[in-house]
């Protein structure tokens, strides 16, 4: 949650410190912030980013930081903090920076920070802070401490340039006023420039923690909160009879949460799986700035501990009554007989390219779905097509060129066999076009009822060529036998099969083996849309 330089002033709001159930960042820097920072920090037991720098906090440092297990980064300098480092920072074990600079402790520095192994910036500067300087932890490294400033500090590695520490005598000599001078002056001269020049390295290393950091964006500010103890109550304890599916990186739940009994789809992550933590904060990332009606809805997400002690992940979805497309086009049980008409799966295909065009053109920065396929497009109650799943969706950079030809970053995209556009396979990029591919196949899926791994599929025929082979001319002798079953608003065949050939035209144009053969997503959603109309006013003509 990024609420610096938002001109605050006052305390520090209690409902901030009361964010507990997720695993984010929090910078509450460059404000007008007043007043002691209040023991309930410590409930921020997933808190991994801490930023209070530049602010007119005052009082004692709580000790009850100590209990934030998971902070990385922890930034308080520019305060104007009192009193003693609490010992109990060094109970941090992945601290990895901590700022202190600029502020009025006193005292001798903690031992305990000498056991923090992960740390690798410690900037203790502009302080009063008086004693022997431990030759142990990070003070072995004098790039990576600051003590800048803090005149009654001593001993520690030659490099960091403080004085010896005197044995304690009464008979100890005072140094003059103008030896302090000639001693101070350079070894401060010298340090300053030492700090010149690592924090730039410093700086660097900062931003590349921060892109690198495990925290998830914050939904509590936007979205409901929610426990491990309430998921797993709506879920009976996740059990077998409410799953819904199973995953790459985890399982789907049916559940009931209190006390509005709303019927939500409960995403469990197995983080026991390699990338499944990667998977969700990328869908975290890529579904708190995106709104559209052809896109599943998240209600919120859960970073919390389960009741063995373990890392728990878990997001919470809209429930569609209607399952997946997968089970309308591939139904399990024979006794399935629901069936979609043409109309339904016109619409579907519609709805589909409505979202990849909004996703790919209209968002800011673009979103690369990456997984296209059946199983991750759901039907609400009115069989409107929502496409789901973005554990495996990449954000494009901003300044990255948004060409519908021009690869983009992030090699290795795994997604689905059978979905997955030629080029990927090379060690291509991943690219807006790679979801066209996507589609293409799923509009040849949706229209012929064959999966692309069907088992007719062999000896170099796959579901393209099959399409390709019947195209223009032969389209009615390979499409799936239920749109006859179904066509129930009395259009002739000729307008039927004038619709099958622009819809098969467009799939096979989707999915050219060359990127740059195929149709960009703005021309599918609008000759899709074109489709559509022209099949509707065949029928009103009737």
């Amino acid at each position: 949650m990024d609420l610096s330089n938002n001109g605050f002033n006052g305390s520090i709001p209690e409902e901030i410190l009361s964010l507990s159930s997720l695993s984010f960042f929090l910078d509450l820097s460059g404000n007008s912030l007043s007043g002691q920072l209040p023991a309930k920090v410590g409930s921020l037991k997933n808190l991994g980013i801490f930023g209070l720098s530049r602010n007119k906090l005052s009082g004692a440092i709580p000790a009850t930081l100590g209990s934030c297990q998971q902070l990385e980064t922890l930034l308080m300098d520019n305060n104007l903090f009192e009193g003693t480092i609490p010992a109990s920072l060094g109970n941090i074990k992945g601290l990895q920076e901590l700022n202190l600079s600029h502020n009025s402790l006193k005292g001798p520095i903690p031992d305990s920070l000498t056991k923090l192994h992960a740390l690798t910036s410690l900037d203790l500067s502009f302080n009063q802070l008086s004693g022997e300087v431990y030759q142990e932890g990070v003070f072995k490294n004098a790039t990576a401490v600051s003590l800048l400033r803090n005149d009654c500090l001593c001993g520690g590695i030659s490099s960091l340039n403080l004085p010896p520490c005197l044995e304690t005598s009464s008979k100890k000599t005072k140094w003059s006023r103008s030896l302090k001078i000639a001693v101070i002056v350079p070894i401060v001269a010298f340090i300053l420039l030492l700090i010149f020049l690592s924090s730039l390295a410093f700086l660097n290393r900062r931003k590349r923690l921060r892109k690198k950091s495990p925290s998830i964006p914050s939904f509590a500010d936007k979205y409901l909160k929610v426990s491990y103890n309430e998921l797993f109550k709506a879920t009976d304890g996740f059990s077998s009879s409410n799953l819904l599916g199973t995953g790459s990186f985890g399982s789907v739940y049916r559940g009931t949460l209190d006390p509005s009994g709303t019927i939500v789809a409960v995403k469990v992550f197995n983080l026991q799986q390699r990338g499944a933590t990667k998977s969700f904060i990328a869908e975290c990332e890529a579904l708190r700035g995106i709104r559209h009606r052809s896109l599943i809805k998240i209600l919120t997400a859960c970073s919390s501990i389960d009741s063995k002690g373990n890392d728990f992940k878990a997001l919470v979805y809209e429930f569609m009554n209607n399952g997946s497309l997968e089970t309308w086009l591939h139904p399990k049980d024979a006794g399935f007989s629901n069936q979609l008409s043409l109309v339904q799966k016109l619409n579907i295909a519609v709805d589909v390219a409505d979202a990849l065009n909004y996703l790919h053109v209209n968002c800011q920065p673009p979103v690369i779905h990456c997984d296209l396929k059946p199983s991750n497009i759901l039907l609400d109650d009115n069989m409107n097509a929502l496409v789901g799943d973005f554990g495996l969706a990449r954000i494009v950079s901003e300044t990255m060129s948004i060409s519908q030809h021009d690869s983009h970053s992030l090699m290795g995209i795994k997604g689905s066999i059978g979905y997955i556009a030629p080029e990927y396979g090379a060690g291509i990029q991943v690219s807006t076009s790679g979801d066209v591919y996507s589609y293409g196949i799923l509009m040849l899926e949706i229209f012929t009822g064959k999966r692309p791994v069907d088992d007719m599929f062999n000896d170099g025929l796959d579901l393209r060529e099959y399409a390709h082979m019947a195209f223009p001319d032969r389209v009615i002798k390979i499409v799936d036998p239920a749109i006859n079953e179904n066509n129930t608003i009395g259009i002739n065949q000729r307008a039927q099969e004038e619709c099958l050939v622009s819809v098969i035209r467009i799939g096979l144009a989707c999915s050219e083996r060359l990127a740059r053969d195929r149709m960009s997503i703005r021309d599918v959603a609008s000759e899709m849309h074109a489709v559509r109309n022209a099949y509707s006013k065949a029928g009103q003509s009737q």
